[in-house]
């Protein structure tokens, strides 16, 4: 990226390239389609009117996300550097915002790595004829435990307390057994809290062999840059509609699915005149296209500068 009076120095090794269009654009459809998509996106419709939050969201994602979308792919494919780079060539004044996407694309590959260790240790505490979340099991469950769906009812806690370290007690509240194995099992919360200042507990050794193994994998994709990168996502940019697929049809089955939908997609039109409504659609828009993060410029940069975006 050149500018009239100014001469940029061209680096002597060069860039690596997609070994195909379809690599990248199975790393776009990737990078967008996650865990905001499964997780994030059907909360914000049932809290946000229903069928009425489809309306903003389809919008904003026509006529802000697309264009930001197609901006910053043509971008990288123009400058064929990174991010970062590209706002030191083309307005140096403005490269905090380089550095801004390369911080926010740090602190999503962190939490997304430990959000992938919890799916791990949920995947490897699936292989049991019994699964471990649906029992209370007395090594990590307590008196406030019960099973969903059971016929035996929640247990009675009437006044009954726990103390809360602060000379206070708190009631009693029943706990499902998925609730009590997320909380006590997986993440070991201590119902004192963190206790003394800087008493952060230990390390929980289940919890970081799976994150260590979660960042192995990340590593493995990315051993030879976009080589092997360009390679992983026939896997990983398909895998999750699989997974969504699954999900569709074991949700569709269970108990209540039908008020489920109806709350999901029956819309509640009177939202449609609150901002909130418009601001949390913008969000989800830029959270699950990825825009502004650096990504897609990054992906981008490894188009062939006459290529096709």
């Amino acid at each position: 990226m050149e500018t009239p009076g100014r001469k940029i120095s061209k680096p002597t090794v060069e860039r690596g390239h997609w070994g195909s269009m379809v690599e990248f654009l199975l790393s776009c459809v990737g990078y967008s389609v996650g865990l905001g998509n499964v997780w994030r996106f059907p909360f914000l419709a049932y809290e946000n009117g229903g069928g009425a939050f489809l309306i903003p969201y389809f919008i904003l994602l026509v006529l802000v996300g697309k264009p930001l979308y197609f901006m910053e792919a043509a971008l990288g494919q123009f400058g064929q550097v990174g991010p970062l780079q590209v706002w030191v060539e083309m307005l140096p004044a403005a490269v905090g915002v380089g550095v801004a996407m390369v911080i926010i694309s740090m602190i999503v590959a962190i939490y997304y790595n430990v959000i992938m260790a919890y799916c791990l240790f949920y995947l490897f505490n699936s292989f049991t004829s019994v699964l471990p979340w649906t029992v209370c099991d007395p090594q990590w469950s307590d008196e406030r435990c019960y099973v969903r769906g059971a016929n035996t009812s929640s247990p009675r806690l009437e006044d009954q307390c726990i103390a809360d370290g602060i000379g206070g007690c708190k009631d009693l509240v029943p706990q499902t057994s998925e609730e009590q194995f997320w909380e006590r099992k997986v993440l070991d919360i201590r119902s004192e809290g963190l206790g003394e200042f800087g008493d952060f507990g230990n390390i929980k050794m289940d919890l970081a062999f799976y994150l260590l193994l979660s960042w192995i994998v990340v590593l493995l994709c990315l051993a030879k840059g976009i080589k092997t990168s360009g390679k992983a996502v026939y896997f990983t940019a398909t895998f999750p509609y699989l997974v969504m697929l699954v999900l569709l049809v074991v949700g569709l089955t269970l108990p209540g699915a039908e008020q489920g939908l109806y709350y999901l997609f029956v819309p509640k039109w009177e939202k449609l005149a609150s901002f909130t409504v418009w601001r949390r659609a913008a969000s989800q828009v830029f959270f699950s296209l990825g825009i502004s993060w650096g990504g897609i410029i990054m992906f981008g940069s490894y188009n062939k500068f006459n290529a096709q975006v």
